[in-house]
């Protein structure tokens, strides 16, 4: 029985809905063989480089192929958030949101992460809204921890008020 080569990656689907994660891979694992220059324009490998794989070759049609996706996802990626339940399921939310816009090559900062947060904070709590700002964190995972303890501190409160209303 010949033996079957495992797989470096996921492989490309056919409807080219992972194209965008797969291109990290790929480029990942030919920069770890010493050939991520090869699918780049104007590069001056060896012919032994080359005589591999057409890398450049395939690497345009890949793109010509599948690179629509980053036109489409783009857009629904950075749509204005909705209003969530929870600070938990916003986060996760922009998380997933911030996935998709670095898989389309967009660098997302902390600094954005946390703008976007005060700026879906609801009108009536425009004066919380200005106090976490004033607080000035410098990173996202910080201001979440705070609206996450903040939460938590809200609902107890709420959950002594029912059981002994005034």
């Amino acid at each position: 029985m010949s033996k079957l080569a495992k797989l470096e990656f996921l492989a490309l689907d056919i409807t080219g809905k992972n194209y965008l994660s797969w291109v990290l891979d790929a480029e990942i694992r030919l920069d770890t063989k010493g050939l991520g220059k090869t699918i780049k324009e104007g590069n001056q490998e060896t012919t032994q480089d080359t005589a591999k794989l057409d890398p450049l070759i395939l690497w345009k049609n890949l793109r010509d192929r599948y690179d629509h996706q980053r036109t489409v996802i783009l857009p629904k990626a950075r749509y204005k958030f909705q209003d969530f339940k929870s600070v938990s399921e916003y986060n996760s939310a922009m998380f997933r949101i911030t996935s998709q816009l670095t898989l389309c090559g967009e660098k997302i900062t902390d600094e954005e992460m946390s703008e976007k947060a005060f700026s879906t904070f609801h009108a009536s709590n425009m004066l919380l809204q200005q106090q976490y700002r004033e607080r000035g964190f410098k990173k996202y995972c910080d201001l979440i921890s705070c609206l996450l303890v903040a939460e938590q501190n809200n609902q107890l409160l709420m959950k002594n008020h029912e059981t002994r209303p005034t």
